[in-house]
């Protein structure tokens, strides 16, 4: 399997703290079937910046240190970008790393309650420059939660998102596994990744919710997504389902 988010690269940001971690997160991740992993550390938001320099040199080392160890695992450089007005100038200063080499996917994070009044116009641009933004974790966005609508109208108008593994198999609680169930049924999810950020509360999960999304969805619907994955990674063209509208839930007490 293919891991395109994970916050395994050591002490750049709130995933693992040294190499030791790493190395742990590193042979948990190859037990998970997971042989390719991109390391996402956080850019720009409000705790971290690490521009793509940083994330490139930091992935080299630590593919030496797994090579010198035989751990059978490739990683590759990627970023979870915050959503900020002045993206498309730090893409300008070559400050962003894409997830993929022709420069067509973004990993793109809102903050956790909202989605930012510039978010549409935002997108328009990049996707007019040829970038699809890739929103990450919507099940955990509270103005998602609150009205899912807000996330089919970017869906509607060509961007892709990314569902947590955890959240679908139930480690961010019972809610939010609902609701990420019910983003699949509409197709306003497109694939899996782990976000994952340390062994114990922030692990990968992704065995699991394949072996979840191929019982309650098929077999079909897992090839797609883990398809859809190699696709991006690739830098292929995606073509998903039509989106849906599902009804909005009652999640205003969660957060």
């Amino acid at each position: 399997m293919i891991d395109l988010h994970c916050h395994i690269l050591p002490g750049i940001d709130d995933g693992a703290k040294d190499i030791e971690d790493s190395l742990a997160m590193a042979r948990i991740a190859v037990a998970d079937g997971i042989t390719h992993i991109l390391a996402t550390p956080h850019y720009k938001n409000g705790r971290w910046t690490n521009e793509k320099d940083v994330i490139n040199q930091q992935v080299e080392i630590l593919q030496q240190e797994l090579d010198s160890r035989a751990i059978p695992l490739t990683i590759f450089p990627g970023q979870e970008v915050r959503i900020v007005g002045e993206l498309i100038e730090d893409i300008a200063e070559n400050k962003i790393q894409f997830i993929d080499e022709g420069n067509q996917f973004l990993l793109i994070e809102f903050p956790t309650a909202t989605i930012p009044a510039f978010t549409e116009s935002l997108f328009f641009e990049l996707q007019k420059a040829g970038i699809t933004p890739i929103i990450v974790h919507p099940e955990r966005n509270h103005a998602i939660l609150t009205d899912p609508n807000e996330l089919l109208s970017l869906i509607e108008k060509g961007a892709l998102a990314q569902l947590t593994a955890g959240s679908y198999v139930g480690s961010f609680g019972k809610k939010i596994q609902k609701f990420s169930k019910q983003l699949i049924e509409a197709d306003l999810v497109h694939f899996i990744a782990s976000d994952a950020h340390n062994t114990t509360s922030r692990s990968f999960y992704m065995k699991e919710a394949y072996r979840q999304l191929e019982k309650e969805f098929s077999q079909k619907k897992a090839e797609k997504f883990k398809q859809v994955t190699k696709d991006i990674i690739n830098g292929e063209l995606i073509i998903p389902n039509t989106p849906k509208k599902i009804k909005q839930p009652k999640f205003l007490g969660l957060f």
